[in-house]
């Protein structure tokens, strides 16, 4: 395609840049129009992507047919499927009525799923389905019904990673990724952000009727190395606030730098950081709050049960020392005789004495009818006999056995409904899904 002709696309649908990433992804969309293959447009929250599949449609032989636009990610997990393909009266609570969905309305035409990654499992199979054969059937409904669709899809949605972890299905991305469009960050294209800044400056002055703000060289220095984090959007909402707030309309480094959240101190930031579910424990990630609660407790297990066996030591060496046969040593200078003092005088549970068999009732012990018992310190005077106590065995449990634990005595308790379970573990159906199959459970 010539740069005229790009040139007039940027006009028409109010994108501005001049990078080679993005004449690329515009040269694309044009070159897929003509066709009914479907295309998926990739890219960071806030690059733009929405405009590519207007472009699509628009220089499309259906472009006199219905467009509509769905964001995926913004409608409930349990109307989804009403949503996209109808319903019919009565097949659940609250549909009085008939419904078509989008898909019936948009016959003839294009149709734009945003944060296609977002649907859930049972819905992709669904949207697989119209892809390959055109045909889906209502909610409530054994009727197949046909459709004539073409499907732009866009997402920001790591697809190697949701694949991997179970949230997508591979084939669904393939048929959906027929044509794929990758619309650059804002960082990629140092060129342009000072364009939209000032085109963004020009709308708001109009906008709010006051003079249009200015950058100097060094603040616009300043805006081109900046990452954008949040792309456009951030951009535009950036500018948006400097022309409404500052009364100087020159702006200045110093005027900016108070606009621009600094994300190279991770000070100002919460305390888990970085990728999705990421905790500084130990490299662990955690995808819940509840995973999170969980690793502390056990940490804190941990931490009872090594000073547990740490007393046992010291007062097994202090009664020693006592009776002449070890000498107190090298004990940490944390638990010195006024330490252990305080620690004989609280009060203490008596421990499990093991009975020992008479001669020929000794039975083999197997190492499964072991029974842990907590180790406890007694408080007696320096005649008292010795009893012997168990050794202390600890139980070592993972988190994910926990969770493992957790998930099959909550599908018992209800019978196998997985809608039930989720419910009363607290998660969404698609994770309880994941988890099911993660763990083998199914």
């Amino acid at each position: 395609m010539v740069k005229s002709d790009i040139q007039n696309i940027k006009l028409r649908f109010g994108i501005i840049g001049n990078t080679e990433g993005l004449n690329r992804a515009i040269d694309i969309a044009m070159q897929v129009a003509p066709t009914d293959l479907s295309v998926l447009v990739t890219g960071e929250s806030g690059v733009g992507k929405e405009s590519f599949p207007q472009i699509i449609h628009q220089f499309s032989r259906r472009k006199h047919g219905p467009y509509i636009a769905v964001n995926c990610g913004a409608i409930p997990e349990g109307t989804i499927d009403s949503e996209l393909f109808g319903h019919e009266k009565g097949a659940f609570t609250g549909a009085i009525s008939d419904r078509n969905g989008y898909f019936a309305e948009a016959n003839g035409g294009t149709i734009f799923l945003d944060e296609v990654g977002e649907l859930p499992l049972s819905t992709q199979a669904r949207l697989l389905r119209v892809l390959e054969t055109g045909e889906y059937i209502k909610v409530g409904s054994s009727k197949v019904q046909k459709t004539d669709v073409r499907i732009v899809a866009a997402t920001n949605v790591n697809f190697a990673d949701a694949i991997a972890e179970g949230r997508f299905r591979e084939d669904l991305y393939y048929r959906l990724n027929t044509v794929p469009i990758k619309v650059p960050p804002l960082r990629e294209r140092p060129g342009d952000i000072a364009l939209l800044f000032r085109k963004f400056a020009a709308d708001f002055a109009e906008k709010y009727r006051m003079p249009s703000i200015q950058l100097n060289e060094e603040a616009k220095r300043m805006l081109v190395e900046y990452p954008w984090p949040g792309n456009i959007r951030q951009l535009k909402n950036i500018t948006e606030q400097i022309s409404i707030i500052e009364t100087n309309r020159d702006i200045t480094p110093e005027i900016l730098s108070t606009y621009l959240p600094d994300f190279a101190s991770n000070s100002k930031l919460p305390t888990f950081v970085g990728s999705k579910g990421t905790a500084h424990s130990g490299g662990k990630s955690f995808e819940s709050e509840r995973e999170i609660l969980y690793q502390v407790l056990f940490d804190m297990r941990r931490d009872v049960t090594e000073l547990k066996k740490l007393v046992h030591e010291i007062m097994a060496e202090r009664d020693a020392g006592r009776h002449g046969t070890h000498p107190v040593e090298n004990k940490p200078h944390f638990l010195q005789d006024s330490t252990m003092d305080v620690i004989t005088d609280m009060p203490m549970v008596v421990p499990h004495v093991q009975q020992y068999p008479q001669v020929g009732q000794i039975q083999p012990v197997t190492p499964t009818s072991i029974t842990p018992v907590p180790t406890t310190v007694v408080k007696r005077d320096d005649s008292s006999d010795y009893q012997d106590t168990e050794v202390y065995v600890e139980e070592n449990l993972s988190l994910d056995d926990v969770e493992k634990e957790m998930i099959k005595k909550a599908l018992e308790r209800h019978n196998g409904k997985r809608k039930n379970a989720a419910s009363d573990l607290k998660i969404s159906e698609r994770t309880l899904y994941r988890k099911i199959k993660e763990y083998g459970l199914e």
